[in-house]
């Protein structure tokens, strides 16, 4: 069958881009590698009888398209969530984002003061060639709060040193107030003895019942409702080119049987690095090149079952104490009580950031599940007696790293396939080589089907969402 669009890819950005066409009359195919789940990593995990959310999924975001298209999918199967995350560092809990009268009450007055002070000094001196991470965050907050807040966590997270970072990464992901007009309102607050936090980000947001993979299962029925066809287990091996134009595509079921499909229209989501080694013919060798060296953080989940009903109040905490290799811990009964079968149970997931093949990736599920229940007992959240089981999901490609050159490497691979690939979108986190929230990604997706429809792929520039490096969670009113 020749379909007018082939999208390869089953994540959030795919399944946007095939419901956008498959509703508009498009004969539309979605390939997905994983033979079960569809949703990428918003997939569906389950573990006796638990619901596991990989990495933590908010439903929030600043554009209203996005927002009704989640709660018209899913009606009243989405609940409204409040939102409560903090920051552990040097045995304390912190308040995230940073509320300085949380901070002062937590580091002592001397302490903060030097805080203030340095961060007085980089605003006069600030660091003029602002390339990096590290400068972007010190020239922000100075630092000292550099050094406690923002060193520890992004290295672990990322597993390079923070100078070796973009700072786009930063000026995307951070969200900077004022220090000085924090401060001030905080002092304000404590005098008037207004209890009521500054509110940096939205308070609530939505969360499918059972977990974020309810929701991409349910749009793939609502893709083949609607006329379009959604196949698993198929893993592109070859992408056909032939006078500027993809014309086909081939899989592999992963027992040697290779199928081929063609199109008209081809959308992405496949990672960039994977997505150009696979191209037929190849690319020329300086682009493949720069494909070759885009590089990738891996994720371990390691899930534990506690038997107590409330362990900590918290959504997800940051972890950013560094006599642990934990990075972040999800509490998923504070997701949803949906995601936990019985109320006398907790369940946790201890998120550890690494690479695939490295000693953290090759340790056996048993050591790991070990190794997390001893860290989560030395900094005091639960105790080992009370853990009764657990699993360990592996996630490889989760995050894209934003290397110091990153902005010349993506220009020129950008460049080359919109000069030599003229039916061809590239859409999502990992197609894209863009660390962008979920809500963006299913964004990249709907605009790419709109340029189909509507006969001109210029009409939307996909590259451009999030590209204003704004903070991704400040709503526009």
């Amino acid at each position: 069958m020749n379909y007018d669009v082939i999208i390869i890819g089953a994540g959030p950005a795919g399944l946007s881009a095939a419901y956008e066409l498959a509703k508009n009359d498009k004969k539309v195919l979605v390939l997905e590698e994983n033979i079960n789940e569809v949703g990428g990593l918003c997939r569906k995990v389950e573990y006796d009888n638990f619901i596991i959310d990989i990495g933590g999924h908010r439903f929030f975001s600043k554009n209203r398209e996005i927002e009704n298209m989640w709660t018209e999918i899913m009606g009243e199967e989405i609940l409204i969530r409040k939102r409560f995350s903090r920051i552990f560092y040097n045995k304390k809990f912190y308040d995230y984002p940073l509320d300085m009268a949380n901070v002062i009450k937590n580091l002592g007055f001397f302490t903060s003061f030097a805080c203030f002070l340095d961060f007085l000094y980089i605003k006069l001196f600030p660091i003029k060639n602002e390339l990096s991470f590290e400068d972007w965050v010190i020239n922000h907050f100075g630092k000292r709060l550099y050094n406690m807040f923002f060193k520890t966590y992004t290295e672990k997270a990322w597993g390079v040193k923070c100078g070796e970072l973009n700072a786009d990464f930063a000026a995307q992901r951070i969200r900077y107030p004022s220090l000085l007009n924090a401060a001030l309102n905080s002092i304000k607050s404590l005098r008037s003895g207004d209890k009521k936090k500054l509110k940096i980000l939205m308070e609530g947001f939505y969360y499918p019942k059972l977990g974020p993979g309810q929701i991409w299962e349910r749009l793939k029925e609502l893709i083949i409702q609607c006329g379009g066809n959604v196949l698993m287990g198929r893993k592109v091996i070859e992408i056909k080119n032939q006078n500027g134009r993809v014309i086909e595509v081939s899989t592999s079921n992963g027992a040697g049987f290779i199928e081929t499909f063609s199109a008209d229209h081809f959308i992405s989501s496949m990672p960039l690095r994977s997505f150009i080694n696979s191209m037929r013919p190849e690319v020329p060798e300086t682009i493949n090149n720069l494909a070759k060296n885009l590089n990738y953080r891996d994720f371990i989940t390691v899930f534990l079952i506690v038997n107590s009903t409330d362990l900590f109040p918290d959504n997800w905490i940051y972890i950013h104490d560094p006599s642990v290799k934990l990075g972040r811990i999800q509490n998923y009964k504070n997701w949803s009580p949906y995601l936990v079968p019985n109320k006398f149970q907790t369940s946790l997931g201890l998120e550890y950031f690494c690479f695939e093949g490295d000693s953290m990736w090759t340790m056996q599920d048993s050591d790991l599940i070990k190794f997390g229940i001893d860290e989560l007992e030395k900094i005091n959240l639960a105790k080992k007696e009370d853990i009764v089981g657990g699993c360990v999901i592996r996630v490889t490609k989760a995050y894209p790293i934003y290397s110091r050159n990153y902005r010349e490497q993506m220009a020129a691979i950008k460049n080359f396939l919109k000069k030599n690939y003229s039916n061809l979108q590239i859409i999502g986190r990992n197609g894209m080589h863009k660390y962008i929230n979920m809500d963006h990604a299913m964004m990249t997706g709907i605009l790419a089907a709109k340029n189909i429809i509507a006969g001109n792929y210029d009409k939307y520039d996909i590259w451009e969402v999030n590209e204003d490096a704004e903070y991704l969670e400040e709503r526009i009113n």
